[in-house]
């Protein structure tokens, strides 16, 4: 009777305390690796919505102005402010200016109306890359391309094309001068690809392209002829 007691009362053996070190420590190794696998894929999510975000943002704002864009009809009065819409292909990185209704006074009481010049264009930043600008004056002069306030659109950005719809040909441009070729018309639309960097998802410590597309149609705009549009179908 004693001896049976002996028995059941006996420890584990070497073999089986480090077969069950064995266990716990490959547990261990799977939890955490599960636990780095998720932290590195919030990561990854947090950085790729702040890219979304930043897009959004900037393409929003931009599609807002451009949809308001306007040029006024008297090109010749004097002593009288000018508009223009100018489109420039620079390669990758393309820039913009234009006059538009799209201004919000943000102060009480200041003498500000709805119009505004508009500037876009990219230029550089910190690490080597580029930055996307948009300058806003609320007083439309002579010198549609300075005065007013700049303020970053978006980082790290590696592309900027536009492209311009001519309501008249139905063709795409990839620049439009309302002082030059195209005199004091608009684009029936602006299409424009926005490239940022972004974080890559296979390396944490990678970027990768991430691109974004959108197409505004510019309500004060010739609408697209007919004529053209027939010819086109056949």
């Amino acid at each position: 009777m004693m001896q049976g007691t002996r028995l059941r009362r006996r420890g584990f053996t070497l073999i089986e305390v480090i077969v069950s070190l064995v266990l716990v420590a490959g547990i261990a190794a799977f939890t955490f690796s599960s636990l780095r696998s998720s932290f590195a894929m919030r990561d990854y999510m947090e950085q790729q919505d702040a890219t979304d975000r930043s897009a959004r943002v900037a393409l929003q704002k931009i599609e807002r102005e451009l949809r308001l864009a306007f040029l006024t009809k008297n090109t010749t009065a004097v002593n009288t402010y000018k508009t223009v819409f100018v489109g420039k292909n620079d390669g990758d990185l393309d820039s913009l200016f234009f006059a538009t209704f799209a201004h919000r006074r943000m102060y009480h009481g200041t003498p500000e109306g709805d119009q505004a010049e508009i500037t876009i264009w990219a230029d550089d930043g910190h690490d080597n890359t580029k930055i996307l600008y948009h300058r806003e004056s609320g007083r439309i002069d002579e010198d549609p391309d300075s005065d007013g306030t700049i303020l970053p659109l978006a980082s790290g950005v590696v592309k900027f094309d536009l492209d311009f719809l001519n309501s008249e040909t139905g063709d795409w441009a990839e620049e439009w001068d309302s002082t030059g070729n195209e005199l004091n018309k608009l684009p029936r639309a602006v299409q424009i690809l926005l490239v940022l960097q972004g974080p890559d998802p296979d390396d944490e410590d990678e970027k990768v392209d991430h691109t974004y597309l959108t197409t505004v149609l510019l309500d004060m705009a010739d609408p697209i002829n007919k004529d053209t549009t027939k010819e086109d179908g056949g």
